[in-house]
C-alpha cells in the first residue's frame, strides 16, 4: 500500500486481520496451519502461571524458524500456504497458451520476467544505468529536484514523500501531503543513538553502501567516500524526523497550510518545481505532517554540495533496485537485511517473485486468488460474526461505568457507521494501461510503480473513493482505518488457525472472533477515538470522559512497558498502546459474543465441554494458539523499536492477566502471575 497520512491500524507489522473460511476445494489438499486439535498445549505448565506457555509450549518445543524467515508462527504458515496458491496461479499464467486474457498476461509476464534469473544476471546493472546517468547529468540543485520527482514516480523514493490522502478535517475530500523520509535504516534512532547495537547497524549500512557503489562501477575509495556521504546526509534527515511515538497522535501530524506556506518552510526543496515535475494538479492546500523536518533539512540541502546530494539520490536508486538486479547486488542487499533481521538464508527466487507480483499487480493476482479460495458462503459467515461482535461492543460501551450518557450516544453513532469490507474489493483495480514485458524486469517494476504513483497523485482535490482497499486479497492480515472508519478483512487470512469450519465456536471466537473485536476496538483506542463517524479528526468526547479514558490507557501503557521483549530491551508501552488496547478490548467483546451464543442455544450443546475444556477455556486456547511464535533476536530488536505491536507472548499474557473472565475460566487465584493485582480495563 502507498504511504498515507494516517496509516490503517494493523493486526501485525505491515498487516491487518480478517476472518473467513476458505472454500472446500482450497482446504481439501492443504493441512491446516496448526492441525484440527489443540496439539500446541503444554499441560505440564500451570495456565495461571504462564498461559502463553501453556497454550503454545508444545508448539514452541518442536517448531523451528525456517532458514528463510526471521519469525515463525501461525501467520507465517498461512502466508506460505497462500504463497503456494499464488505460485500455482502464476506458473500457469506465465506458461501462456491460448485463451490467456489481459490479467493473466500481466501477472504471468511480470512473474516470468522475475523468474528469468539467467537473463537478469546477464544484464547486470545495465537496466539501471539510464537512471544513474540522468542523475549524473544534473547541473544544479533545482534540476536535481526534477530528477527526484521522476524517481519518486518510478520507485526510487528518497529525501521526502509526496502522496494523497483524506483531509483530516474533511475526510470526504482528498488532499496532497508531504512527509519526512529518506532513511535507509528502519528508524531515526538507528542514526541518533550510540549504544553498541545501533553503532553496529550504522557500520553495516556503510559496508552495504560501499559494496553497492563498488558493484556500480566506482573505485573502492570512491565507494567508501560515497558511503560516508550517505550516512552523513541520512543522519541529518534523522535529526529532523519525528519520533514514532509522537507520530501515533494524529494531532501531531495535522498541519494543513497553503501551498505557498509549505514552500516557504523549505525553499531549497523547490517544492513548486517538484509538484510540476511529478505531475500533480494545481492544488492550493496541503498537509505537511512534520513541518520541522522541512525546516531543518532545508539547511542540509543548502550546505551539502550538488555532488554529495547526487550521491545520496543515486544510492536510493541503487538500493531500491538491488533485489531485482544481478546476483551480486541481490547478495549485498540480502546481507544487509540479514544483519537487521537475522534471517539465515534468502528466500527461494519463486517466493520473491510471487511477493513482487502481489506488490505490483496485487488486485489482478488477488482476483485469481479469490476465484480459487473464497466463496459467497464464507463471506456471509464472516458478516454474521462481525455483526455479533458489533452488538457486543455496543453492549460493552453502554455498560461502562466511567463514560457519560452523552459520549455513549456518540460512540454508538460511530460504531453504527463502521463499514465492513470482507474478502475482496467490489471493483478490482484496472491495470490495462500498464505495459508488462516478459524480458524487462526492472522496467516492469518501474512502470507498475509509476502507474500506482500517478493513480495516487490524481486523487488530489477529488472526492474520497471509499470503495478502495489498502491491502491485496491474499494478504494474511486485517486493519481498521480511522479516516475511512472501516474494518477490512482480506480473504488471505480466512483459514486455520484463525478460522476452521470444523471446529467449535469456542476456538473460532477466541481466534478470528477476537481479531474482529481487535479491529473494531481500534476505532476507540487512543488514536481511533479522536476521529468521528465520518473519519474526521474531531473530539466527540466530553472533557471528563476524555480524562477518564486517558487514565485507563495509561494503566495499559505502564503495564506493557514492564515487559521485556529481548535481552535488556523492554516494550515501549506508548508505542504499542493502540494495539494493546485493541487486544484487551477485542478479547472482552469476543468472549461476550460467545457467551451470548451459548445463552441463546436452546439445545445446550454450545455450553458442553470438548476434550475436557469448557467453551470459555477453548476460547482462550483459540486466542493463545494464534500467537504461538518464534522470532530471531535481531528481528525482535528491530520490532521493539519500530513496531506498534507487542510480541506474541505479551499479546496473550498481557490480555489474560487483566481479565477476571480468564481467571474464572481457569480457576486462578489472587497472587498468581496471570492475575494482575491492579488489572487494566478500558473497553
Amino acid at each position: 500500500m502507498r504511504v498515507c497520512c494516517f496509516l490503517p491500524v494493523l493486526l501485525l507489522p505491515m498487516s491487518v486481520v480478517s476472518f473467513a473460511q476458505t472454500s472446500s476445494s482450497a482446504n481439501s489438499s492443504t493441512k491446516p496451519a496448526y492441525g484440527s486439535s489443540l496439539d500446541t498445549i503444554d499441560r505440564s505448565v500451570d495456565p495461571c502461571v504462564d498461559f502463553y506457555q501453556y497454550a503454545c509450549g508444545s508448539w514452541i518445543k518442536s517448531a523451528e524458524i525456517p532458514a528463510d524467515q526471521s519469525r515463525w508462527g501461525g501467520f507465517n504458515e498461512v502466508r506460505e500456504r497462500n504463497r503456494s496458491i499464488e505460485h500455482d496461479i502464476l506458473e500457469k499464467a506465465a506458461a501462456g497458451g491460448a485463451g490467456r486474457d489481459g490479467i493473466d498476461q500481466r501477472i504471468g509476464d511480470l512473474y516470468g520476467s522475475c523468474m528469468d534469473e539467467k537473463a537478469v544476471n546477464a544484464k547486470g546493472i545495465a537496466p539501471l544505468q539510464p537512471e544513474l546517468e540522468r542523475i549524473a547529468a544534473v547541473k544544479d540543485k533545482g534540476a536535481l529536484i526534477d530528477e527526484l520527482a521522476h524517481l519518486n514516480l518510478v520507485g526510487g523514493t528518497s529525501l521526502f514523500s509526496f502522496y494523497s490522502s483524506s483531509d483530516l478535517h474533511n475526510a470526504d475530500e482528498v488532499i496532497a501531503y508531504i512527509d519526512q523520509g529518506g532513511l535507509s535504516l528502519p528508524d531515526r534512532d538507528y542514526y541518533l543513538k550510540d549504544d553498541p547495537k545501533m553503532k553496529d547497524m550504522r557500520q553495516h549500512l556503510v559496508e552495504y553502501v560501499t559494496q553497492t557503489f563498488t558493484l556500480a562501477g566506482r573505485t573502492p575509495q570512491q565507494a567508501a567516500d560515497s558511503a560516508q556521504t550517505v550516512l552523513r546526509i541520512e543522519t541529518s534527515l534523522a535529526k529532523g524526523a519525528m519520533d514514532r511515538t509522537a507520530r501515533r497522535d494524529p494531532k501531531n501530524l495535522d498541519h494543513k497550510m497553503s501551498r505557498d506556506e509549505a514552500i516557504a518552510l523549505g525553499p531549497n526543496f523547490y517544492l513548486n518545481r517538484y509538484f510540476t515535475a511529478v505531475g500533480a494538479p494545481k492544488f492550493t492546500q496541503l498537509n505537511v505532517t512534520n513541518p520541522d523536518f522541512f525546516k531543518q533539512v532545508n539547511g542540509v540541502l543548502e550546505s551539502e554540495s550538488l555532488d554529495s546530494l547526487k550521491t545520496y539520490v543515486s544510492w536510493h536508486v541503487l538500493n531500491a533496485a538491488a533485489p531485482w538486479l544481478s546476483q551480486p547486488f541481490v547478495d549485498a542487499n540480502f546481507k544487509f537485511q540479514q544483519n537487521l533481521n537475522g534471517q539465515k538464508e534468502i528466500q527461494a527466487r519463486w517466493k520473491r517473485c510471487v511477493s513482487l507480483t502481489d506488490r505490483e499487480l496485487g488486485e489482478a493476482l488477488g482476483q485469481r486468488y479469490v476465484e480459487l479460495t473464497f466463496g459467497a458462503e464464507a463471506k456471509q459467515r464472516m458478516l454474521k460474526m462481525v455483526d455479533a461482535l458489533e452488538k457486543s461492543l455496543d453492549e460493552d460501551v453502554q455498560e461502562l461505568s466511567w463514560m457519560s450518557d452523552e459520549t455513549k450516544k456518540q460512540a454508538k453513532v460511530k460504531l453504527d457507521a463502521i463499514r465492513n469490507k470482507i474478502g475482496y474489493p467490489e471493483v478490482y483495480r484496472d491495470y490495462s494501461s500498464v505495459t508488462i514485458k516478459r524480458d524487462d524486469l526492472l522496467g516492469n517494476v518501474a512502470r507498475t510503480n509509476e502507474f500506482e504513483s500517478k493513480r495516487d497523485i490524481a486523487k488530489i482535490d477529488k472526492p474520497l473513493d471509499r470503495k478502495e482497499w489498502g491491502m491485496t486479497p491474499p494478504t494474511v492480515n486485517a486493519y481498521y482505518s480511522p479516516s475511512y472508519n472501516e474494518i477490512v478483512f482480506p480473504a488471505g487470512i480466512l483459514q486455520p488457525p484463525f478460522f476452521d469450519n470444523a471446529m467449535d465456536d469456542g476456538l473460532n471466537f477466541g481466534a478470528i472472533g477476537l481479531v474482529i473485536g481487535h479491529e473494531l476496538t481500534h476505532g476507540f483506542d487512543d488514536q481511533g477515538r479522536k476521529f468521528d463517524p465520518q473519519g474526521n479528526l474531531h473530539d466527540w468526547w466530553t472533557d471528563q470522559d476524555g480524562k477518564e479514558f486517558e487514565k485507563r490507557v495509561s494503566c495499559v501503557a505502564d503495564e506493557y512497558s514492564n515487559f521485556v521483549a529481548v535481552d535488556d530491551l523492554k516494550l515501549n508501552g506508548r508505542l504499542t498502546l493502540g494495539e494493546n488496547t485493541a487486544d484487551n478490548g477485542g478479547a472482552r467483546i469476543a468472549l461476550m459474543a460467545l457467551e451470548h451464543m451459548i445463552a441463546d442455544d436452546k439445545t445446550g450443546k454450545e455450553g458442553q465441554k470438548i476434550d475436557g475444556y469448557t467453551p470459555e477455556q477453548r476460547f482462550f486456547l483459540g486466542f493463545g494458539r494464534v500467537w504461538c511464535e518464534k522470532t530471531r533476536p535481531e528481528q525482535s530488536r528491530v520490532w521493539v523499536l519500530t513496531d506498534p505491536h507487542s510480541p506474541g507472548k505479551y499479546r496473550v499474557d498481557g490480555v489474560v492477566q487483566n481479565m477476571p473472565e480468564f481467571q474464572k475460566a481457569w480457576g486462578c487465584k489472587p497472587g498468581q502471575p496471570m492475575v494482575a493485582e491492579n488489572a487494566c480495563h478500558v473497553w
